[in-house]
């Protein structure tokens, strides 16, 4: 027997009718009730029944409660959504779980609670009465406490996943930037989380709109004072049937609306911005030059405290933890950080904020110790590798940020971030939000918002990662004149070898969390002593021990070096991928390294291509050849060959 299946309208899978009928079903069951209060509704009577004074005196009183009910509960629900979102702690879950007690509680078992809590015999409410003369049951304030009891959860579980939704990133940028927790919470959290928060704040206001039963069994049903709507339509349903429906009508349509108004986005997740269709990069032009009055050096001048060191400051660092180095570098110097994923160069950074658990850094910046100061007030700034700009604000008020966060007054704050965005290529786009940025512009007003605040250590995380190849080569130029008269000390996080050649005046090189080269960009591209970092620099890096006659290899075989150390040294082979001969049979004559293996991939490179060849008996061998060469041998992936390296073209560095 054939299944029935429902085909929907749209070209997707059809729809099991085992699974439709009961889906409709379940439709019918929820809708039939509200149709049913409008099949009863008497709507010659409708308005007479809401316009009855008994209905009015009642809805004034709702609104005033639940009014007072959402005001308490923002009040004490934000603080309580951003400690479960935010603060590890013991018991969160515990927390959590009392916080949407109320939500699965029988009411009157909530207004019971109340009443056992808050009432006369209670265990607050004799103290209440006797100290402040508060007494809760049977009045006005206490119709508040019963609604904001049962209503509080839904604004703290919205706003809690909208908190879990944002990336901390965007606090912690702010933070480095100067801004203290409470503003970083009210200028960047809040507003980040705000569709979050609206819909938390409609659903609780909706929620004490309608308490019935904490409300009855704590707060009593006193006309004027504790009877709320939802009470009198209680009423209403003993007398006037008729008059219970129309009123109940209007609390439907009220709890609809909000609803229809949240479309769906109860669980307040932070809205991604929508992006509108960004301007095209500028072309590199000569940087215009700020005029009197309005330079970035004169709103550095600005800022509270000054700066004893002359504008001057050398960093001396001490790492423990996961990552355990020390780290000197005199003013103006420039430091490129690479490694492999999990070598420790994102905890550096952090440690260097004060931001991670998992590394503690003894800091000193020029002549002061920042060691036990909180990230806002280390004048360490961070540019994360997204830029994390804030999406509520303009290109020229994300730039004013951190010196309005350090006292900075609001004119000179966006007249020196003007001249700051003028001077990276972009103050044509001030007016912008990140949304209607390219991305490499939003990298400039990013640089430009760290550097407006003067830091003495600026950090980088892969600042150039997301850009094309043209954006990237204007950001870098950018990025370079301007790090040339920064008067402190600049780490940049990258896996790019241009960028650590370029940009950088050392190179330090990371693994397992700790320093495994610290030398000149020259030096490390001439003798890296790390793998990953030859392979970076597009080279091909054996491991091994040294032998009389080169090295044994750690993936097994050996290698012929003209020049090896001495025997049992432990030793990095590099060689050239341009060194590499690759041929069709078995060469003669003059190569010492000779292995037979099979091409697996074949990539350009520029003009020319990258052949990597498989061989049981050495490791991966990268060969670069022309793409005529390529051609006349018949290269394809699978294609078995030779590969052959002349001793002298091994260069053997020892670790």
């Amino acid at each position: 027997m054939k299944r029935l299946r429902v085909r929907p309208s749209g070209n997707g899978p059809r729809t099991p009718v085992v699974l439709a009928v009961p889906a409709v079903l379940a439709v019918a069951f929820l809708v039939l009730p509200l149709a049913g209060v409008l099949v009863r509704t008497d709507w010659g009577a409708f308005a007479g029944h809401l316009t009855a004074p008994g209905t009015v005196q009642a809805l004034k009183l709702s609104l005033l409660v639940s009014f007072w009910a959402l005001g308490l509960s923002l009040l004490l629900g934000v603080p309580l959504a951003w400690l479960l979102a935010r603060v590890p702690f013991r018991g969160k879950a515990l927390v959590r779980s009392l916080v949407l007690l109320p939500m699965v509680l029988p009411p009157t078992v909530g207004g019971v609670a109340l009443l056992l809590a808050f009432g006369r015999r209670g265990l607050l409410g004799p103290w209440l009465e006797s100290t402040f003369g508060i007494t809760l049951p049977f009045h006005t304030s206490g119709a508040v406490v019963a609604a904001t009891f049962v209503a509080m959860p839904f604004l703290v579980i919205s706003l809690e996943g909208a908190l879990g939704g944002l990336r901390p990133r965007y606090e912690e940028t702010a933070a480095s930037l100067g801004a203290s927790p409470v503003r970083v919470f009210f200028t960047v959290t809040l507003p980040m989380v705000a569709p979050g928060l609206l819909a938390g704040a409609a659903l609780t206001w909706a929620r004490a709109l309608g308490e019935f039963g904490a409300t009855i069994t704590f707060a009593g049903n006193l006309p004027g004072t504790t009877q709320t709507l939802p009470l009198q339509v209680y009423l209403l349903l003993q007398e006037e049937p008729e008059a219970a429906t129309s009123v109940s009508l209007l609390l439907l349509a009220i709890a609809m609306g909000v609803l229809i108004a949240l479309r769906g986005r109860w669980t307040g997740t932070p809205a991604s911005p929508r992006r509108t269709a960004p301007a095209p990069e500028p072309e590199p032009s000569p940087e215009p030059q700020p005029g009197p009055g309005s330079s970035p050096e004169a709103a550095g001048a600005a800022l509270p405290g000054g700066d004893a060191d002359g504008g001057r400051w050398a960093l001396r660092a001490e790492v423990g933890g996961f990552t355990e180095l020390a780290l000197n570098a005199e003013p103006g110097t420039t430091i490129a950080v690479v490694g492999p994923n999990g070598a420790g160069k994102t905890t550096l950074l952090r440690a260097l904020l004060g931001l991670t658990p998992r590394a503690h850094a003894t800091l000193r910046l020029g002549d002061a110790d920042v060691t036990d100061l909180p990230p806002h007030r280390r004048r360490v700034a961070w540019v994360p590798q997204d830029g994390a700009l804030f999406p509520h604000l303009s290109a020229l008020s994300n730039t004013a940020y951190g010196l309005r966060a350090h006292g900075v007054p609001r004119a000179e704050a966006r007249r020196a971030a003007q001249a700051w965005l003028d001077r990276l290529g972009v103050g044509q786009l001030s007016h912008r939000r990140p949304a209607q940025l390219s991305g490499g512009q939003a990298q400039r007003v990013a640089l430009a918002r760290a550097l407006a605040t003067r830091p003495r250590l600026l950090l980088l995380d892969e600042p150039l990662a997301a850009l094309d190849q043209t954006t990237r080569a204007h950001v870098r130029h950018t990025l370079r004149s301007h790090l040339g008269g920064f008067g402190g000390v600049c780490l940049i996080v990258t896996h790019d070898p241009v960028e650590a050649v370029s940009l950088a005046d050392r190179v330090l090189v990371l693994e397992d969390g700790r320093t495994l080269q610290d030398a000149s960009p020259g030096e490390v591209s001439r003798h890296p002593r790390s793998p990953w970092v030859a392979r970076m620099l597009g080279s091909n890096a054996w491991p091994g021990a040294a032998s009389a006659e080169g090295l044994a290899l750690d993936g097994g075989g050996a290698l012929v070096a003209a020049e090896p150390p001495p025997p049992g040294t432990r030793a990095l082979a590099i060689i050239a991928p341009e060194a590499v001969a690759v041929h069709r049979e078995k060469p003669g004559g003059s190569p010492r390294n000779v292995w037979p293996g099979t091409v697996r991939e074949i990539t350009a490179s520029g003009s020319r291509l990258r052949v990597l060849v498989t061989s049981d008996r050495a490791p991966d061998l990268v060969a670069e050849i022309t793409p005529q060469a390529a051609a006349e041998l018949g290269l394809a992936d699978g294609v078995p060959v030779w590969t052959g390296v002349k001793a002298t073209e091994v260069t053997v560095v020892t670790l």
